[in-house]
């Protein structure tokens, strides 16, 4: 199978009519979110709402967080007009090796 083929499999794999919700097959529907990640709701061919597992919601919520808290300091950055470094310059100001953060324990919240 080709990839084009590939790839309209998965979108069609991806959609459920909302029908299937009506005859009580909802179960069903979230087992399959479940084992593929995402599903599609179609009504009148339109969609109305997209299903995601648990997981996948988390990480799409922690991106979106961590691209807003990036959006904020490179923001500040601009506003304050304060010279930036690239790292290979703190690294060099600090003289700090390659080696020397291999082995750094660092925990970030």
């Amino acid at each position: 199978m080709n990839e084009r083929n590939t790839s309209i499999r998965k979108t069609m794999d991806a959609i459920v009519p909302i029908s299937r919700f009506n005859r009580g097959e909802a179960n069903k529907i979230f087992d399959e979110v479940n084992a593929r990640g995402v599903k599609v709701v179609l009504k009148n061919n339109a969609a109305v709402c997209v299903l995601v597992n648990p997981e996948r919601y988390d990480e799409m919520v922690a991106a979106l967080e961590d691209y807003a808290l990036f959006f904020e300091a490179e923001q500040r950055v601009k506003a304050s007009g304060a010279e930036t470094l690239s790292h290979a310059e703190i690294k060099r100001e600090f003289g700090i090796q390659d080696q020397d953060l291999e082995d750094a324990e660092v925990e970030i919240e």
